[in-house]
């Protein structure tokens, strides 16, 4: 074993980790988050260079450094650019898509984007459309999200549109992960260990490590989502 190969491997990854780091915090973030097509070239060119950097040793650690904070220079004078100007912007974020309008879904659209029905449904679903006939209008982000409008009929009422007043949001607590007491998170609500266990045997839970969800509202509100592994699944979805 090459007790100094490893050494310098060592040293040069963490260089690469550091140097990573620091053009991460530089470009904020939006870097890190959902990315548009040109902050994921960039993302996947600077992780390129950090790898070449860390595992080959025969080039000098200077010159992935300076690849690395190169890159990063011209992601944040991109971001300025496409500040200031909108033809810019369009050209190097791109632009929405409309995959449905008025209900019809547009084919020519979801082929340019690269999108199939299956991957459309799926986005139907997880933003809680199971019947697309429900929607207005979709439209794929530049980030490749999927946003949707329901139709009038099925937006969801809001307190302004029948004249109420709603009540205060209320702070809430995850005091229960996967069957494990959140001390601090209880502490923080002002409460205790004895307390919640009094409060879990009064709905009828004398085995924490059945609950997988437990959270706890300022007023006092304990609700409770149970681990149901024996619970049927419907094998319905392609």
């Amino acid at each position: 074993m090459d007790f100094s190969s490893i050494g310098a491997v060592t040293y040069r990854a963490l260089i690469s980790l550091f140097t990573l780091f620091v053009v991460t915090k530089i470009l904020g973030k939006k870097q890190v988050s959902e990315l548009s097509v040109f902050d994921y070239v960039i993302g996947i060119s600077i992780g390129n260079f950090a790898a070449e950097m860390t595992i080959n040793t025969d080039s000098p650690e200077i010159n992935g450094i300076l690849a690395v904070i190169l890159f990063g220079l011209v992601a944040y004078f991109v971001s300025f650019l496409t500040m200031k100007s909108v033809s810019l912007r369009r050209f190097f974020m791109g632009t929405p898509t409309i995959i449905i309008q008025q209900g019809q879904i547009l084919r020519k659209n979801m082929r340019k984007v690269h999108l199939d029905m299956n991957d459309l449904l799926e986005e139907c679903r997880i933003k809680g459309y199971f019947d697309i006939s429900n929607i207005a209008y979709g439209i794929m982000e530049i980030n490749g999200e999927m946003s949707f409008l329901p139709k009038s009929l099925y937006k969801p009422l809001t307190p302004l549109d029948m004249n109420l007043k709603p009540d205060k949001e209320l702070f809430l607590a995850n005091v229960i992960i996967d069957g494990k007491i959140m001390s601090k998170n209880l502490h923080l609500m002002h409460k205790d260990e004895k307390w919640l266990q009094k409060q879990l045997q009064m709905k009828g839970y004398k085995n924490i490590k059945k609950i997988l969800l437990c959270t706890l509202d300022e007023k006092e509100k304990v609700t409770i989502y149970e681990d149901n592994d024996d619970v049927q699944v419907l094998d319905i979805l392609e």
